[in-house]
């Protein structure tokens, strides 16, 4: 009982950090760096962010997925026996995938952008006329990316709180039997 708790643990604080950390900097880091006072330091301010969350969200992600490694071991019976947990596990393994290719697409451009070093920008997502072509290119699909992946983990989220509600009682027996009576 108390690895399923630590792995639970794991996989949701993960997720929360990795879904509220994507989010806020979306929300605000990016828009907050065209406060910078000069569109150079926007770059700068931006920069200096991003490079600080990638390891924490790196952390947050590596916990969130052994926490999900460990609950699909753990639920492995249940998976097989109980009617409809292995589609949300194979949707939730989808969503997962798009999450992890947009996460880590997102920080192939960012690097881009930070190594560009204080490159004019308007704030982290918007480009201006004077910024070089390949960050302004990297920066218009940052501007989608930074809301796919809080939107993708939220999503997990929400698969997550169904997969809990698959494991209350009434809802295994419900499964079981629709499962054996067919």
């Amino acid at each position: 009982m108390a690895l399923n708790a630590v792995s639970r643990s794991l996989h949701d604080v993960g997720l929360a950090a990795w879904f509220g950390g994507t989010l806020a900097n979306a929300v605000a880091l990016n828009a907050a760096a065209g406060h910078a006072g000069d569109a150079r330091s926007a770059g700068a301010v931006s920069n200096a962010g991003w490079d600080r969350w990638t390891p924490v969200n790196a952390a947050a992600i590596g916990a969130h997925l052994a926490g999900s490694v460990a609950q699909l071991g753990a639920n492995r019976d249940r998976l097989k026996a109980q009617q409809g947990v292995a589609t949300m596990s194979l949707v939730k393994t989808g969503v997962t995938v798009a999450a992890l290719a947009a996460t880590g697409y997102s920080r192939v451009l960012g690097r881009k952008v930070s190594q560009a070093g204080a490159v004019p920008l308007a704030d982290g997502t918007t480009p201006t006329s004077e910024t070089p072509t390949e960050v302004a290119t990297a920066q218009k699909q940052l501007t989608a990316l930074q809301w796919a992946v809080p939107a993708l983990t939220g999503a997990l989220v929400v698969i997550s709180a169904l997969a809990g509600e698959q494991q209350r009682p009434k809802e295994v027996l419900a499964g079981l039997t629709q499962r054996f009576s067919h």
